[in-house]
This record gives structure tokens, C-alpha cells and sequence, in this order.
């Protein structure tokens, strides 16, 4: 059984793992190398690259913060991301996972390094926000840590970290798991591969849609 029978929260990740917008973040990304006349990514170096804090990702990739600062490039990838995030969709099987926790009597959380206010409007154009007991994403566009939001997330709700699972799609989630103290699933189909995953140890499915496939007991 890949998650226990006495988890009782869910914890999810939204960009990647719920959300299937990794490869708008390519094509955003590489408007931004072009304009800098930097090497361009395609999906497999992406994933191989990308990481959190994603100002250390930025600088990986090619952008000199000598030369311009790391707000001008992070601004301009959220605006055209803001703007495009729209055309995204769930992954696929994404609503069935969230209505299969739901009628084994789950709760479920969504934790974001998305903007508050856009996240928010992103669940609702999904019509999937009534599954979510609470909802929380960053005050700001730099995407940094999640680790400070999950803490008070857990505080607030009163969780037992035994009773948790967090599901995501980086090493940064798990990192996120290993703070809070809970359980940890990584989808190998989102921003990072299944190669960099299986370095944290952690439980690995290929794909969102296997989670329906598991026997999960009240």
C-alpha cells in the first residue's frame, strides 16, 4: 500500500503535481534565454535543472545577476505566466483523484509557491476548490520556500504529522515533508524527473492517476 491507512490529511502541491503547466514554464522560460541570447531548454533538460530556490535555477540556466537582477527576469515570467496559466490544464485524472480522497473522507490542502490570489483563481477555474479545506500559496511572485507555510498550515489545523501526506512533484516537496515531519509521495510527471525524485528516498508514481488505483481505508 503506497499510503498508509492512518493518513487522514493530504497535503498537495498545485504547479506540476496537480496542475499540468510544465510546459508552459519551458516556453516562458525560453522567451526569457532568447532575449538574453542564453542556451534554450528543452522539456528533459528542464526537468533535469529545475529546482528551488529558483533563483539558484535561474543562475544555473545562464542569467547573470551582476549584469540585472534576479526580480526583472522573475517578473517577467510571472507576468506572461499569470496571463497564460489560464490555457493549463489538470493532469490528467487529476478531479477523479480529488473526488476518490474526498469519498474516503480525506482532507485535503492545498500547498502552493503560487501567488495567493492566482492560485486561487486557478482552483476556482477548475471548479475544484470545494475539495480543499484550506488553501495556501506565497504573498509574493519568487517562488521561494513552502516550509514556512506548511509549518503554520499544520499549527493552524492542528495536525498530526503521523496522519499526513504530502504529495508533489520536486525534491523541494520533500524537503517540505522532511520539515514538517509527514509522509511524502512524489508524481514523476510534473517539474523534475523521476531520476532526480528517487534521490530523496521517497515513494515515486509515474503518473497522478495511479493514486486512484490504490486501496485507501477510512
Amino acid at each position: 500500500m503506497v499510503i498508509s491507512e492512518k493518513i487522514q490529511t493530504i497535503i498537495w502541491d498545485w504547479n506540476g503535481t496537480l496542475l499540468n503547466d510544465t510546459d508552459l514554464c519551458v516556453e516562458i522560460i525560453n522567451g526569457l534565454l532568447a532575449r538574453r541570447n542564453l542556451p534554450l531548454l528543452n522539456p528533459e533538460k528542464y526537468r533535469e535543472v529545475f529546482s528551488f530556490p529558483v533563483k539558484d535555477y535561474y543562475e544555473e540556466i545562464g542569467f547573470d545577476f551582476c549584469k540585472e537582477p534576479f526580480e526583472i527576469p522573475a517578473k517577467e515570467f510571472i507576468d506572461v505566466y499569470n496571463e497564460e496559466v489560464v490555457h493549463c490544464k489538470l493532469h490528467q485524472g487529476g478531479t477523479e483523484v480529488l473526488r476518490y480522497f474526498q469519498k474516503r473522507g480525506k482532507q485535503q490542502i492545498i500547498l502552493s509557491a503560487m501567488e495567493q490570489p492566482v492560485l486561487e483563481s486557478t482552483l476556482r477555474q477548475h471548479q475544484i476548490m470545494g475539495y480543499f479545506s484550506l488553501v495556501s500559496g506565497l504573498d509574493n511572485h519568487y517562488a521561494a520556500s513552502k516550509i514556512d507555510n506548511g509549518k503554520a498550515l499544520m499549527s493552524t489545523l492542528n495536525l498530526n504529522p503521523a496522519e499526513v501526506c504530502l504529495i508533489g512533484d520536486t525534491t523541494h516537496d520533500f524537503e517540505v515533508s522532511q520539515y514538517l515531519g509527514c509522509e511524502c509521495i512524489l508524481v514523476a510527471d510534473g517539474h523534475q524527473s523521476e531520476r532526480r525524485l528517487r534521490v530523496t528516498g521517497s515513494k515515486i508514481l509515474k503518473q497522478l492517476s495511479e493514486l486512484r488505483e490504490l486501496n485507501v481505508p477510512n
